[in-house]
């Protein structure tokens, strides 16, 4: 080949490859292939929110801001008794629109420090203890609070409560803020071991409590407080549908106390002893003691400077043993106190639990078998640092 045709070939193919360049170019693209997905058959319902979920949300849209976030600084020591800060938190709900704040006392036990959270503010604000209640684990706290922040909610009462009746609870469980949780209530009248004492008439629950909750409010549909979420019941520490809320009664009771004293004036009876059984009253019959009733508080033994014994309450003088239990007999059996049946020794405190120091009440007691019957005035707690257990 001559170098001449060598270079019209060169070029011919230079002319193609441009042409087949340009008419690629110019050529359309194809469609995308795009996933086909079809929702036929697929139902919705035209329905409106029920009565249950309006008052659902108009309670918590309206009282959730009501609602703060505790949160508590403990200090703890490591093997070296060097200081190591601990968080914890919790829940309260304002009482008023002074800046007091209900909670519960194991919330802030021991804190060194203790913030608040409300609803509508970015900052923290310091609280002070105003007062504190173990026995019924409750406290009050205080905050300089923003004229439109303070959102109370209104107290109710826990007299008439029934099982079955729905119930919802606002807290912070695990930190989480305003949750809104509903159930019913499961059951009345719990017992439950508090850091103090013994907490009575407790709310049972199934509407979901978790660590985090203690110290906010249960509601009922009107969206008053009935009580304070306190405790759960679970083997692995969440929820697992039984927990406990102190009946609002015992706030309204003690709140008046808490405000102004910083604790909860109580009677002190000072009387220790045991249940009087039908069984125990035979064998002590046996023993040739006078015991006319099968029922009632056997008094063992009479602390100085209580209510007994200024009020000539008398404790047993002889010892003996009713199976292998060691017990003082000989004195008084206590069957009334202001007017209630007496049957142990946890009556008697309960029925306290509602007095103040000063009030008179009256006693039915029975001495060497005689019945005997008196006006005896409560005298102060003061001293006592929890309510005697017998």
């Amino acid at each position: 080949m001559s170098r001449k045709d060598f270079w019209k070939l060169v070029l011919l193919s230079s002319v193609i490859s441009a042409g087949l360049v340009l008419f690629f170019l110019r050529w359309p693209s194809p469609p995308p292939i795009r996933a086909e997905f079809s929702q036929n058959g697929a139902r919705t319902f035209d329905t409106q929110l029920t009565d249950v979920e309006k008052t659902n949300i108009q309670i918590y849209e309206t009282l959730g801001p009501g609602v703060v976030n505790v949160t508590s600084i403990t200090v703890d020591y490591n093997f070296w008794l060097q200081p190591i800060p601990r968080e914890g938190v919790g829940s309260g709900f304002f009482i008023d629109t002074e800046g007091h704040i209900a909670t519960n006392f194991h919330v802030i036990q021991n804190a060194e420090k203790l913030e608040v959270t409300i609803y509508g503010k970015t900052e923290s604000y310091k609280a002070t203890v105003v007062g504190a209640d173990p026995m019924n684990d409750l406290a009050i706290l205080k905050i300089d609070c923003p004229a439109d922040a303070c959102h109370p909610l209104k107290l109710g009462t826990s007299d008439s409560l029934k099982v079955g009746q729905r119930v919802l609870a606002i807290g912070n469980p695990f930190g989480l803020e305003r949750t809104l949780t509903t159930g019913i209530i499961s059951s009345l009248g719990r017992t439950i071991e508090s850091r103090g004492g013994v907490i009575d008439e407790v709310i049972q629950t199934d509407a979901a409590i978790n660590p985090g909750n203690s110290g906010g409010p249960l509601l009922n549909s009107r969206g008053e407080v009935i009580g304070v979420n306190t405790a759960i019941l679970s083997r692995t520490g969440e929820s697992a549908g039984i927990g406990f809320a102190v009946p609002v009664n015992t706030l309204s009771r003690i709140l008046p106390d808490l405000l102004e004293h910083g604790k909860v004036l109580r009677p002190y009876f000072g009387a220790e002893g045991r249940a009087l059984t039908s069984e125990l009253a035979r064998a002590l019959r046996r023993y040739g003691l006078d015991i006319p009733v099968d029922e009632g508080f056997l008094v063992e033994m009479v602390r100085p400077g209580g209510t007994a014994d200024r009020a000539g309450i008398t404790g047993g003088n002889e010892r003996v043993f009713f199976g292998n239990r060691p017990l003082i007999v000989g004195g008084d059996v206590i069957v009334e106190l202001g007017g209630k049946a007496i049957k142990s020794g946890d009556d008697v405190a309960n029925i306290l639990e509602d007095k103040r120091p000063g009030e008179k009440v009256e006693i039915v007691y029975f001495r060497n078998g005689r019945k005997e019957t008196r006006n005896i005035e409560l005298v102060s707690s003061e001293g006592a640092s929890r309510r005697l257990r017998f």
